[in-house]
């Protein structure tokens, strides 16, 4: 049985680390609040945008064509990946570690000549180095301060290396909030695009829309700004991942401490009462000696 003094220090000890996560705990729930917001604002807008351009695709029935919706075998494909910049965030990390990981060994088995991993995140930015990626970009700093403009940028830069046709696929992966409790690991195709819209035929009430100058037109500058704000909400979605993955990693953290505590304490009781018992039968014992 361990002494006095050494439960007594892993009480200490314990007590000290409960203080940390339930300190981390909150401040994570405060961090969750506002991109909570930030994100539930944020849909609305792009499932707007994306019904805009599903009206009009399904009007012209197949007839419109993008630079950005070009068909062609995949020799160079480029992941963008979706981490945190810190620990302490249960397997948020390593969930993106992993997906990332299938997705390489999924385009390498298609025959993928070349291979290029954008990380937006710290974590995920050392993996990929360890893997032998090189990492051209330093983008932590958006998971910090998500911006619309620097986020625009990187999907701007991808979009036109695909019409240079420098690469043939870009490949999201990243953590859709669900709620506090659940974040879904996402993998979806960010070029080329889709434009292949859902039979709009049963929908009664359809508006008829007069555009200007034409709906070819409206369509061409909607696909690059549906392309901009999708790299943008994938930011997002993964702050606000994050921040409810932190905590329900430091909740658990914390009543694993209570309950290691409430151990501690019993097992202190248990020894000092020992101790106690011990003392007053050498007492006992000596004076009838």
């Amino acid at each position: 049985m361990a002494s006095l003094k050494e439960v007594k220090n892993r009480i200490k000890s314990v007590t000290s680390t409960r203080k940390i996560t339930s300190a981390m705990k909150l401040v994570a729930s405060s961090k969750l609040h506002h991109a909570q917001v930030a994100i539930e604002s944020m849909l609305p807008y792009q499932k707007s945008l994306n019904k805009i351009m599903s009206t009009f695709l399904g009007e012209m029935k197949g007839e419109i064509e993008s630079v950005y919706a070009e068909q062609r075998k995949v020799q160079k494909a480029v992941i963008v990946a979706y981490s945190s910049n810190s620990s302490l965030c249960g397997a948020f990390n390593t969930n993106v570690v992993k997906e990332v990981t299938q997705t390489i060994d999924s385009l390498k088995s298609e025959g993928v000549e070349e291979i290029q991993v954008i990380p937006i995140g710290a974590k995920i930015a050392e993996k990929v180095r360890k893997m032998g990626f090189p990492v051209q970009a330093d983008n932590t700093h958006l998971l910090d301060r998500p911006n619309f403009n620097e986020a625009a940028s990187i999907a701007q830069v991808l979009m036109d290396a695909f019409k240079a046709k420098e690469i043939d696929k870009v490949i999201l992966i990243y953590h859709h909030f669900h709620n506090t409790a659940k974040q879904v690991m996402t993998t979806e195709t960010f070029l080329p695009v889709s434009l292949d819209v859902a039979d709009t035929s049963q929908q009664s009430g359809q508006a008829d829309y007069i555009v200007e100058p034409s709906k070819e037109e409206l369509v061409a500058t909607l696909i690059p700004r549906v392309l901009y704000l999708k790299i943008y909400t994938a930011l997002l979605d993964s702050c606000a991942s994050e921040h409810a993955a932190r905590v329900i990693a430091m909740q658990t953290a914390t009543d694993n401490a209570d309950e290691l505590l409430h151990d501690l304490t019993l097992t202190y009781n248990k020894t000092r009462q020992a101790a106690i018992t011990t003392e007053l039968l050498d007492i006992v014992g000596g004076s009838f000696q």
